[in-house]
């Protein structure tokens, strides 16, 4: 695979600090970082979005979102809509060229402004090609979350795919002056119903993958589910991981609005958000990426987008962080079984990659409700009376000694479809004081 030469280092790259950095340094100084998904066809409204997002009052990071054809790799189909100026869901950053993008970045990015690219490719060389040429050094995505949600690509062809991605972008170092940094995407696949201690496994086992290939700054993400009180101990758990795991490398922790149907009404939405930033306040996470009143509808506008930032940036400043109601340093439930399926998977192989193709093939991991052919398919979820998620079926995950056989039940199909629900009812029936 072949990137072509990195984007020439000009005054403006010699001042700039990388994503990583820039989040540690407004973490110290108190501050919640926020940032939108926010992605469009043209360079000119993408160029838009990113000053928008810069002039919100908020510390903030901007985003490019790339389209659906150049994230499943059709590419051609990118570059007839890109000819015919069609209206695309995504920045479509291969069919551009370099100086294109260097042009929507030029003037915008700076020392207090990172840029980050997010795209939700499987097989992702021509992308990290193309932003490694356009000069970004922030993206995310991994070899299993953007793989088995998105597609039928098979999990060896993405894990050996990412590991040659992992190894050009941490050469980027070698040409600007920043650490690329590098977000997994494996706290937020299919999170809506996959409980949480996998969730964490999954995010901790991608951002050793990253380390394996040379990458020295990630950021580990976890998607805000459906009991506020299982995902601080769930984010604890991720921090204990990350600081027994990842230590010698440069890690920060980031929350997702949540990632599945999102309430209908502007007091659900809202309630929602502002719920998300309280859960990155009280486990000390550093950066938040948000959601719009519209999420449930359409693609948000730059200015939707923009009212996000603010409701976040102003809940932020007035909720500091509070005293944890989970012990951060707890043998916790979710601690420990996030803890045994990493060190379970670790023991499968001294290369990561092949772990983690051994492990789904064994069943140590296996997501829920998933449909791709590599995932065997045994394991299931449901939502206690508190809406917290459990395992209604552990299959061969290597847990089955911590979850107690009690909790273990059948899942109806009808079961299923409320729990996927469950949060849009919640907040659109109980959220009405905030209109």
């Amino acid at each position: 695979m072949s990137a072509g030469p990195p984007a020439r280092a000009t005054a403006g790259d010699r001042v700039r600090i990388g994503l990583g950095e820039f989040v540690r340094t407004a973490h110290a100084a108190g501050d919640l970082v926020v940032q939108p998904r926010m992605g469009f066809g043209s360079p000119q409204s993408m160029r838009s979005g990113l000053q928008a997002t810069k002039a919100v009052s908020a510390t903030t990071v901007g985003t490019i979102t790339l389209d659906s054809y150049t994230r499943v790799g059709d590419l051609a189909a990118a570059e007839r809509a890109v000819s015919a100026g069609a209206d695309l869901n995504g920045y479509p950053i291969v069919s551009h060229p370099a100086y294109v993008t260097r042009a929507v970045l030029d003037g915008v990015r700076d020392r207090g402004f990172p840029v980050q690219l997010r795209h939700g490719s499987a097989t992702p060389q021509r992308i990290f090609a193309a932003l490694i040429a356009a000069g970004l050094d922030a993206t995310e995505g991994g070899p299993v979350s953007y793989c088995l949600p998105y597609g039928r690509v098979p999990l060896e062809e993405s894990v050996r795919s990412w590991a040659r991605c992992c190894e050009l972008f941490a050469h980027l170092r070698e040409h600007v002056p920043v650490e690329p940094n590098l977000e997994t995407f494996g706290g937020c696949m299919l999170g809506q119903l996959c409980p949480p201690s996998q969730l964490v496994a999954l995010s901790v086992l991608e951002a050793m993958f990253f380390r394996q290939y040379g990458v020295r700054s990630v950021a580990v993400s976890y998607a805000q589910q459906t009991n506020p009180r299982q995902d601080e101990e769930a984010i604890f758990a991720l921090r204990r991981l990350c600081v027994e795991l990842l230590g010698d490398i440069d890690w920060h922790v980031v929350v997702y609005t949540y990632m599945g149907m999102y309430p209908t009404t502007l007091w659900g939405a809202r309630r929602l958000l502002a719920e998300a930033v309280e859960l990155a306040r009280a486990t000390g996470s550093e950066r938040l990426i948000v959601k719009t009143v519209v999420e449930s509808q359409r693609i948000p506008s730059i200015a939707e987008n923009v009212d996000a930032l603010d409701l976040a940036g102003a809940a932020a400043r007035t909720r500091p962080a509070p005293r944890p109601g989970v012990d951060p340093a707890a043998d916790s439930q979710i601690y420990q079984e996030a803890r045994a399926m990493v060190e379970a998977i670790c023991d499968l192989d001294g290369d990561l990659g092949r772990a983690l193709l051994h492990s789904f093939k064994r069943g140590y991991l296996d997501i829920p409700y998933c449909l791709h052919p590599d995932n065997l398919g045994r394991t299931r979820s449901y939502l206690d009376r508190e809406g917290a998620l459990k395992w209604a079926d552990t299959g061969l995950l290597p847990i089955g000694h911590l979850v107690p056989h009690r909790q273990r039940r059948q899942v109806s199909s009808a079961g299923l479809l409320d729990a996927l629900g469950y949060v849009r009812r919640k907040y659109d029936t109980t959220g009405s004081e905030l209109r």
